[in-house]
């Protein structure tokens, strides 16, 4: 395969230069494609831009508030907690950037056919472990093998490998990994996936050494970064330090120490020990108190995210496998009233199926209706006009906020619901169990991404049990086309089939924030709350 600009990529430019994509949906397709990010600039007629950067100064200490979890196989991560720990030491073959690039890590550049059923992956030269070995491709083929395995419990990898795995063994099919050379792989896909270059940065798909077979990561911590763990105290700190011993393979990795200090999910304690310079760097600024840390001098970085509360029934769970149940929920909740009752309206309206106005795809239909006469109707008819609801929420503030909002609206509307609210201790213990509860999801590039990841049926992460064969064969057929309008067609109707099975109530999209004291450069907050630890440094 030769070097050029995808076919599909040169499309995407006409779009763009016909004004009907924007900017950074350009690049997120172009880029996902193998076209690197200086020449999908240049194909639309731009310099890539080169940030201003404050001078590195090697040494000190960053220290910010973070929920510090139990560690386990990297596959099974379900937040980016987990991964942000282990990024002191772990590295990825691509990484999602703020502008929608996906740009290559360990893989340094990357080509796919024009079907995107066929690409050609070029790793990185000079890269070392920390145990001395060379980073090579049979490190590479052994995470496929490992991501493709869907025999594991909670490996929601095997989701986004899907098209290189055998649907029979449930592991990576012969075949479809082929070693060229010390540092080239060719991947063969059993369908198109236009994908699967920006599945690579996601959070679970932390590149492992080639003798890893499971278990906690931090137990023989064997990585290409330039830290490695020091403490590992769930519930209270972790802690990375630089590793004198490893030469790590690009410029960076300038601190000496990175602190993550547990101060759960209440942000008033998060605001006090910024106050008391106890942190440097919030993890996430939620709600009121984005004022807040403004108020105290706090610098303040903010994106507009595909970052949204799902409040979902679990449909194995009766009552929620009545679908009048869930839609007179649904029409009994105003979503415009939980945007602003919930996150004081910084954000944008959802319409209950889980696909954002900035994923290029996106499909634009009718408001979800707001009909709350009809809901005791509904329930009555469905047999369950005198039952108690119970709806679940873990404790962090514009979370409760949201369930308290829905809940409120449903009483309003006659229906008799009683809210728990649970530490995240409790709540993540069976987060994709519980029957009526919600759950933050982070953004991911594409929505045919969110989708497979979510309601895909049988998949680890499917909360609500959703099943649905329509669904599967339209969303199989969506991940198969590069171009995003007439993707759009068949979105159309995916959304619709999720919003008319009654699947979530999913109210608003939000813009995310964080702050810092000033003193480190590189800390702005990620679409997916991301740390880039090795580019994070003092000013100098």
């Amino acid at each position: 395969m030769t070097r050029r600009l995808h076919p599909g990529a040169k499309l995407f430019a006409r779009e763009y230069r016909a004004g009907l994509i924007g900017r950074r949906e350009f690049l997120s397709r172009a880029t996902m494609l193998g076209v690197s990010a200086g020449a999908a600039y240049s194909m639309i007629g731009l310099t890539m831009p080169t940030p201003a950067r404050a001078q590195p100064v090697r040494g000190g200490t960053l220290r910010l508030n973070m929920e510090t979890k139990a560690l386990k196989d990297p596959r099974t991560w379900d937040w980016t907690e987990y991964a942000n720990f282990c990024r002191g030491w772990l590295d990825y073959l691509t990484n999602f950037n703020r502008d929608g690039t996906v740009t290559g890590v360990l893989c340094e550049s990357w080509e796919a056919n024009d079907d995107a059923t066929e690409y050609v992956l070029n790793l990185r030269r000079g890269v070392t472990w920390n145990n001395g070995d060379a980073f090579t491709a049979e490190d590479v083929a052994h995470n496929f093998a490992l991501w493709a395995d869907g025999t594991l419990d909670g490996n929601s990898m095997a989701t986004r490998v899907a098209a290189l795995q055998d649907p029979e063994t449930k592991q990576l099919r012969d075949g479809a990994v082929e070693i060229l050379d010390d540092h080239t792989l060719r991947l063969r896909l059993s369908n198109s996936d236009i994908a699967l270059m920006a599945a690579l940065s996601d959070y679970p798909a932390a590149v492992m050494h080639r003798s890893y077979t499971g278990g906690d990561p931090s137990e023989n911590p064997i990585g290409t970064g330039a830290y490695l763990p020091e403490v590992n105290e769930v519930g209270v700190r972790q802690v990375l330090v630089r590793n004198p011993d490893h030469d790590y393979w690009r410029e960076g990795g300038w601190l000496d120490r990175i602190e993550f200090i547990d101060l759960g999910t209440d942000q008033a304690a998060v605001l006090a020990a910024a106050d008391g310079g106890e942190i440097d760097l919030t993890y996430r600024t939620d709600g009121d108190f984005v004022d807040a840390l403004d108020a105290i001098g706090w610098q303040s970085s903010e994106v507009v995210t595909a970052n949204t509360l799902v409040v979902r029934f679990h449909q194995a769970a009766a009552p929620y496998d009545n679908r009048e149940v869930r839609r007179a929920f649904q029409m009994a909740v105003s979503n415009d009233n939980v945007l602003e009752l919930a996150i004081g309206g910084l954000g944008l309206v959802g319409e209950n199926h889980h696909v954002c106005p900035i994923h290029p795809e996106y499909a634009e239909l009718p408001s979800p209706p707001h009909e709350p006469a009809r809901t005791a109707e509904m329930l009555e008819a469905a047999g369950h006009a005198d039952t108690e609801f119970e709806l679940i929420s873990l404790d962090t503030e514009w979370q409760k906020n949201t369930c308290d909002a829905v809940a409120a609206q449903l009483r309003d509307a006659g229906v008799d619901v009683k809210r728990t609210i649970l530490p995240g201790a409790t709540f993540w213990n069976d987060w994709t169990k519980y029957p009526f509860s919600a759950t933050e999801w982070g953004p991911r590039p594409l929505g045919v991404q969110v989708l497979a990841l979510a309601y895909k049926s049988g998949v680890p992460w499917n909360e609500t049990a959703f099943a649905n064969a329509e669904f599967d064969s339209l969303l199989d057929e969506a991940m198969a086309i590069a171009d995003a309008d007439r993707r759009r067609e068949i979105m159309a109707r995916l959304q619709e089939i999720l919003q008319d099975e009654g699947v979530m109530i999913q109210a608003y999209w939000r813009s995310v924030f964080n702050h810092s004291n000033g003193k480190f450069a590189n800390v702005e907050i990620h679409p997916f709350y991301q740390l880039d630890l090795h580019d994070i440094h003092l000013k100098g």
